[in-house]
Formats: structure tokens, C-alpha cells, sequence
């Protein structure tokens, strides 16, 4: 049985679905501070708690049989975490250790994280490996790593075996779910609510970067690959015991408005944008090579373009124009 923290994320509710489509059992938990109970499998068991209750979650742990945890919960608006920082320490890291202590306590020694491409920062090199050096540059980024850290010592006094999975930058949708914040969380799904007529414009953060265009360049990735990457991960670490790093990403770099001129041919929308000041926090330009995860978990992006991305997250979107009932 699987626990899944986040489960009524966007990227938590198509790892469940993953899962459960792969012959899994799920315990699927949630606070539903920004997921969705209706993204949630209906053959999960769903728990509505938070993972700083230290009651709740130790019991849930002495009445299921948990074999595994993965860690999806957090707080991830890098803007946010700079006017909101207490709060992303507190989420990302102190309820995280809560949850280690926990799992712990009940003999669950099989944890892979959700990290970020956040902990490299402004990267010293371009593809970024992870051997990049990290240096993050806002909080989020921060959280991360040093959960990372906590991870790397868990496993050297504690033996917890843990798998570190750093995303890069997460789009798409399944036949069934997708992305559904307000606003929204990720470039693709920002774009595509422009398209679709639940906001004006898109606004563009800097375009004075060192690129060609001037805006940002990020690698992309769809949200189905990550979740097969936890599956492969969970695969790894039942032959291989330890703590582990893995980048997510494609290998290729799209400016902003390269992913804004993509999403206008698919579309057949004109999608607005506005040219707005950079926000702090923002590295110019990320790209990953993810060769470690192709050769260790035998992972490959089945989504290797950005059209393929943008499609399913329109497709996802004309279905759902409101999103979830529940939003």
C-alpha cells in the first residue's frame, strides 16, 4: 500500500491515478487547502488531514499497512514564498520531518520526495546534472533542499531508503485530470486559461533575460512522465537501498514565448500577453539532462515536445472549463 501525500494536487491526483491503474492500493491524503476531493481516484482511500498533525497521521500509519511514501504535499509559488517564507519553512520542512517521524516510528523505511529544479538556482552550468552545485535563490528553492538534506542524513542514521525526484518544469494533463489552481501555478495552464477566456492576458515576467527573446528558458515536462517516474523509483528502491537524486526534465529549453506562440498555433487563439517586471526568485534560463534517471530507472519522457504538452492541458481545459466541480 502506498501513501501519497498531495494526493489532490495536480501533479498528486495522476500519480494516484497512475498507481491504481498499475494494480496499487493508495491511501490518497490531502488538507484540501488547494487540492480537489473530485481529482482524487475513487478507488483511493481518501484521509482529508494535514501532515504537521502529528495524532492523525501516526494513526493512520498503525491502521493501514503502508509499504511506502510519496511526498507530493507542499507549498510551491516561488513568489509567495517570498512575502510568506514562516509558511513554507513550516509546510515543506517541519510537517515533512513530522511525517519522517511518523513513518519511522511504524517501520515504513521507503520515501520518495518530490524536489524541485528550484535547488540549482541561477544554474553554473547549462545542461544542469546533479552534480550542478545548488544555490537556490528563493525560499521555495530553500525548502526543498533542505528537506533534501534532512533525507540524505534520515538515511544515514535512520536507514530510511529515499529517492529524490528534482522536477523541472510540470505541464499537461491526463484523459481525465489536470491542473486546476487560481490562479495558476504552472506557465502551460496559465497560458491555456488565457485561451480559453478565464483570464485577459498573460503576464509575461521580464523580457530582458540573457535568450534570444529575452524571456525566461525552461525544460518541460509532462505531468504524466513524472508520475511514471515514481513508479519506476518506487521499482528501484526495492533492489536498491539508499538515498538517491534524480533530475526530471526533457533535456530541451523553451523561452516563454516560445511556449506562447506553440500554444497560439494549437489553439487558434491570439493569447495576449503583457509585459510585466521580473519577479524576484526567477533564474533566466534551466535546462536538465536527465540522463541518471534514464540509465538507473530505465525512465524515458514519452512527451518529449512542448506541443504535446500544451495539447493535452487544452483538451484537459475545453472539458473542464471551470475546472473541478468542487473548486
Amino acid at each position: 500500500m502506498i501513501l501519497v501525500t498531495g494526493a489532490a494536487g495536480y501533479i498528486g491526483s495522476i500519480l494516484t491515478e497512475k498507481l491504481i491503474n498499475s494494480s496499487c492500493q493508495v491511501i490518497a491524503l490531502d488538507n484540501l487547502s488547494r487540492g480537489h476531493r473530485s481529482a482524487v481516484h475513487q478507488d483511493a482511500i481518501f484521509i482529508e488531514a494535514d501532515i504537521g498533525d502529528q495524532s492523525r497521521i501516526n494513526n493512520l500509519f498503525q491502521n493501514y499497512k503502508i509499504d511506502a511514501v510519496m511526498h507530493l504535499a507542499a507549498d510551491t509559488e516561488v513568489e509567495r514564498s517570498f512575502i510568506d517564507p514562516y509558511r513554507f519553512f513550516y509546510n515543506n520542512v517541519s510537517c515533512g520531518i513530522n511525517l519522517l517521524d511518523c513513518m519511522l516510528k511504524n517501520n515504513v523505511d521507503t520515501f520518495i520526495f518530490s524536489s524541485s529544479a528550484a535547488v540549482y538556482g541561477e544554474p553554473v552550468e547549462i545542461p544542469v546534472s546533479e552534480g550542478t552545485p545548488t544555490n537556490p535563490i528563493n525560499p521555495y528553492g530553500e525548502t526543498k533542499l533542505m528537506f533534501e538534506k534532512i533525507l540524505y542524513w534520515f538515511n544515514r542514521t535512520k536507514s530510511l531508503n529515499s529517492i529524490c525526484l528534482r522536477y523541472f518544469n510540470v505541464a499537461g494533463a491526463s484523459a481525465h485530470l489536470g491542473e486546476d489552481h487560481k490562479p495558476a501555478s504552472t506557465l502551460v495552464a496559465a497560458i491555456i486559461n488565457v485561451a480559453i477566456g478565464n483570464q485577459e492576458y498573460l503576464p509575461v515576467f521580464g523580457n530582458d533575460y540573457d535568450t534570444d527573446d529575452g524571456t525566461c528558458i525552461r525544460d518541460f515536462i509532462h505531468v504524466a512522465d513524472i508520475a511514471d517516474a515514481h513508479i519506476k523509483a518506487l521499482h528501484y528502491l526495492q533492489t536498491n537501498k539508499g538515498y538517491n537524486i534524480f533530475n526530471l526534465g526533457n533535456g530541451d529549453g523553451y523561452s516563454v514565448m516560445q511556449v506562447v506562440e506553440a500554444a497560439r498555433k494549437i489553439t487558434g487563439k491570439s493569447i495576449p500577453v503583457k509585459i510585466c517586471p521580473r519577479r524576484p526568485g526567477d533564474p533566466g534560463k534551466v535546462i536538465s539532462t536527465a540522463r541518471l534517471a534514464v540509465s538507473e530507472l530505465h525512465w524515458k519522457p514519452s512527451f518529449p515536445k512542448i506541443e504535446s504538452l500544451i495539447e493535452s492541458a487544452w483538451l484537459w481545459q475545453n472539458q473542464h472549463p471551470h475546472g473541478y466541480d468542487d473548486a
